[in-house]
């Protein structure tokens, strides 16, 4: 019986989680861990009790807004934003937690990771933002691409 290890088992769980998003463009999921126990989850959409993309339509399309830019034309908020927003609502700290994501962070999700004391992110898909790439690194959490983890890494 062969068995994922840690990092292949949150990952997949961001694939889960992302089937929950309401967002048109792009769907992404994110799963704060710590001590190999789950904190909290986060998908991309609207806020809560907020009428869904798929009846309104989507801003960022309508206008034509390139992915990475204008993230304040958004209706959604970011998979990473919701992970720390239900860990928040939750009394959960995540002080020191690794957080698994579908996509790189963008600058916004990256300041947030950064002030919320997050050490490292472990992420599947890149993303076109420099800036959060610069930030991040300054930053000193530990950033690893899940394609360039050794096989059977982080049993």
């Amino acid at each position: 019986m062969e068995r994922p290890s840690w990092d292949a088992y949150f990952i997949e769980i961001t694939h889960l989680v992302a089937k929950r998003s309401s967002c048109l463009r792009r769907r992404v999921g994110a799963v704060l861990v710590k001590d190999r126990n789950i904190l909290a989850t986060g998908y991309n959409g609207v806020p809560a009790r907020i009428t869904h993309c798929s009846e309104t339509g989507c801003l960022r399309e309508q206008l034509k807004v390139p992915s990475g830019e204008r993230h304040e034309l958004c209706r959604g908020l970011h998979a990473e934003q919701n992970a720390i927003i239900q860990a928040a609502k939750h009394g959960t700290p995540i002080d020191g937690a690794t957080l698994y994501c579908t996509t790189m962070p963008c600058i916004i999700c990256t300041k947030m990771i950064i002030n919320a004391g997050i050490r490292k992110i472990v992420y599947e898909e890149g993303y076109a933002d420099r800036l959060a790439a610069d930030m991040v690194s300054e930053s000193g959490i530990e950033v690893v691409r899940y394609g360039d983890l050794a096989p059977g890494g982080n049993e």
